[in-house]
């Protein structure tokens, strides 16, 4: 990695007491853009993604691993007096604060924005909820799944028979994420202004309406709900997964000399002439006809010479690849996106890089997903607590260190 690749975040404290997706995502975020991130866990248990698994790597639950590189990990009681004076002062010494707790726990405990105002005059606090800061269901919790169904989204993922289908990303937490880190940055320009704390608010349902925007107007200008097209476009014909010999191909005619290039390019030419496909418009209006024509012609080839000769004829196209498949991806490969990183646990470990570069290189990391607390006494060390109220700390429960694993230093 280039030498100066380290973030522009670099020197900035960030706190953040969160678990699940969308909070560990955001300090992820802010802690590949060089900040300083101390993640709060439970005494005992932690993240509730450490035990998330089956899937896991080595042991370790993969859904952890993927959103909690470059933290330091403190095990805290805070709900005891003496952990409550510890996070007091942790806030305190802090640039930001992100939660993503259930409504009202964090302001229960102790620290709501008033509270942590007095705290720290000066404190960027990025409060994540499911349903918003207002509303009959503010104080609900609430899941990526569930708001998916709730906003529409579960709904435009057309299935044909069979049941509704989610889509399995966690868009909702992730795309709550980069919100939360862009409204963070915002409101560190703000500070540096005003020398004022900032609240900054974020949701998922605030994240699913913006990204069903389109949808939304559609509803608003009287269009109603919109069809269930599959891979499908509304406006673009063809465009989607077509049946090859053996497998899909994904085909993006995304204008008239795109179709123009597809019918040439796969000897098709008298698509072009038959009545209803002459452009664009026309086509929309038959889809059916038009897709089921397309599907015959893609049928007659299989899937890797059809994309070849696709690609040579500049018609915008890709087979429909499993994961594995992408991981191993010459163009991936060849852009670094995976990288290597020491794990205490994990052997051949890698991660996903920020998919950001800067003078053409990816922030560099600062360490890999912290075991449960291991870095609990560093922490402390450096509020200035002693070695002997540490180890009282540890003592009572209101903290917790990290064992090390069978075969580590």
């Amino acid at each position: 990695m280039a030498e100066g690749t380290r973030g522009s975040l670099a020197g900035l404290r960030v706190i953040e007491i969160s678990t699940s997706v969308a909070g560990p995502l955001a300090g992820q975020i802010l802690g590949d853009l060089g900040a300083e991130v101390i993640k709060v866990e439970r005494v005992g248990a932690g993240d509730d993604t450490r035990a998330w698994a089956p899937p896991a790597w080595d042991g370790e639950s993969i859904a952890f691993l993927h959103l909690n590189r470059n933290k330091l990990s403190l095990e805290l009681d805070y709900k005891d007096p003496r952990g409550q004076q510890v996070l007091r002062e942790l806030i305190a010494s802090a640039d930001v604060l992100v939660q993503n707790l259930r409504p009202g726990a964090l302001a229960k405990a102790g620290f709501s924005w008033e509270q942590l105002q007095e705290i720290n005059p000066r404190l960027v606090y990025c409060d994540m909820t499911g349903f918003g800061r207002t509303g009959p269901k503010a104080a609900e919790p609430a899941y990526d799944p569930l708001l998916q169904a709730y906003t529409g989204i579960i709904d435009m993922m057309g299935t044909g028979d069979g049941p509704p289908a989610r889509i399995p990303l966690s868009v909702l937490d992730k795309g709550t994420a980069m919100w939360a880190a862009i409204g963070v940055l915002d409101a560190l320009r703000t500070v540096e202004r005003t020398g004022k704390g900032v609240h900054v608010g974020v949701s998922l349902l605030e994240t699913a309406v913006t990204w069903t925007h389109a949808n939304v107007m559609g509803a608003l200008a009287g269009n109603g709900k919109p069809k269930n097209l599959g891979s499908g476009h509304a406006g673009v014909v063809p465009y989607g997964a077509f049946r090859t010999k053996d497998g899909w191909a994904f085909i993006s005619a995304g204008n008239q000399a795109l179709w123009t290039r597809f019918c040439t390019a796969t000897g098709a030419t008298e698509l072009m002439e038959r009545e209803g496909f002459g452009s664009n418009p026309e086509r929309s209006a038959n889809r059916a006809a038009v897709e089921a024509a397309v599907t015959e012609v893609t049928l007659g080839f299989e899937t890797a010479p059809l994309i070849a000769l696709l690609h040579e004829a500049g018609v915008p196209c890709s087979a429909v690849n499993s994961v594995p498949d992408m991981v191993d991806d010459p163009q991936v490969k060849a852009l670094g996106l995976l990288e290597k990183m020491d794990h205490h646990q994990v052997e051949d470990f890698e991660v996903v890089n920020l998919p950001i570069t800067f003078g053409g290189e990816y922030p560099e990391h600062q360490c890999p997903p912290p075991a449960l607390g291991a870095d609990t006494d560093r922490v402390l060390a450096g509020l200035g607590v002693s070695a002997e109220t540490i180890a009282e700390l540890r003592r009572d429960g209101v903290v917790a260190v990290a064992e090390p694993e069978a075969g580590q230093a």
